[in-house]
């Protein structure tokens, strides 16, 4: 699975990326995460499974799923606690669902 993570300046995701991809690792789940700035975001969209925003840039979330929605792509907001604790198994039970509920 393909998971775009998109912050201000990509920074601070990236760090989140790697607790994800951890998460992930230990259940198995073959994942991965890429962690991009709002104006890289665009080249990177079409290729996700599924979207995330930080919780700084939840405004543009209407923004980002109108480009997504053409992809068929879920995109939600990631949860401020598990971002600002850098939860990576949190947001990554976050994915799953977002996957499940695609389905």
């Amino acid at each position: 699975m393909k998971i775009l993570l998109i912050c201000s300046s990509g920074m601070s995701s990236s760090l989140l990326g790697n607790k994800i991809k951890e998460a992930a690792k230990s259940k198995g789940i073959d994942a991965e995460v890429l962690s991009v700035s709002t104006d890289a975001a665009d080249n990177a969209l079409a290729e996700a499974d599924v979207i995330l925003l930080a919780p700084q840039i939840r405004f543009m979330k209407k923004r980002f799923g109108e480009i997504a929605k053409t992809h068929n792509i879920p995109v939600d907001v990631i949860d401020a606690k598990d971002y600002g604790t850098v939860n990576g198994t949190g947001v990554l039970q976050k994915v799953l669902k977002l996957l499940e509920n695609k389905k």
